[in-house]
């Protein structure tokens, strides 16, 4: 999955991003992170990456194009790890688990980026499209894929939407990433992981 910023690298990298380049990207997600978007200039993401302001602009056209490329860098991250995590498991229940503990857990770990993904990236409708359209849509994807399996296996209950479940999990996770990003007390956001996942796969009601 290419983006913009990342095509623009390639053209100097003989096709590879180099050292510098994903310098920038960890630095954008710093310096946005604790600066806000409106309040980050290119200058301020330069020099914690280390490099000259024209360096950043051989890679990039804009900031708006720094932030989308960091972004979308995470996410690949993320899911090449997720599916790594998962796939020595057969089970659903246990690959969700492992899909939520990894996705709180790496959150926690990236405060930066958390706070990049829960709040400045919601202040804009176009960045907030342009992400679902790219990266949310194959980690809703995977999820429900996971879910499908669950299905066919027999652990998840075939006449319940895997769109609609994987909703749940990710609307769940994401509100909890929000809460403890707002939140003035430090809490393990990873440990809620699990209820997460069981209370996804065995509802609220009581059930004889």
């Amino acid at each position: 999955m290419e983006s913009r910023g990342r095509n623009a690298a390639s053209g100097i990298n003989g096709g590879r991003p180099g050292d510098k380049y994903h310098r920038i990207l960890d630095a954008a997600i710093a310096v946005i992170g604790e600066k806000g978007f409106h309040n980050s200039r290119v200058s301020d993401i330069a020099d914690r990456a280390n490099v000259a302001d024209g360096t950043i602009y051989l890679y990039f056209k804009s900031k708006e194009q720094i932030l989308m490329a960091a972004l979308d860098s995470a996410f690949e991250a993320f899911l090449r790890q997720a599916k790594e995590e998962m796939s020595g498991l057969d089970d659903a229940p246990a690959k969700l688990r492992a899909l939520a503990r990894l996705h709180l857990r790496a959150l926690s770990q990236n405060r930066n980026l958390a706070v990049v993904l829960q709040t400045e990236l919601r202040q804009s409708a176009k960045f907030l499209a342009e992400f679902s359209q790219r990266e949310l849509k194959g980690y809703f994807n995977l999820i429900r894929e996971v879910i499908r399996d669950g299905q066919r296996r027999g652990s998840i209950r075939p006449d319940i939407s895997d769109k609609i479940a994987a909703a749940c999990l990710f609307g769940a996770m994401d509100e909890l990433v929000t809460a403890w990003v707002l939140s003035s007390r430090e809490h393990d956001l990873a440990a809620a992981a699990d209820p997460v996942v069981d209370l996804l796969l065995s509802g609220m009601e009581v059930r004889s």
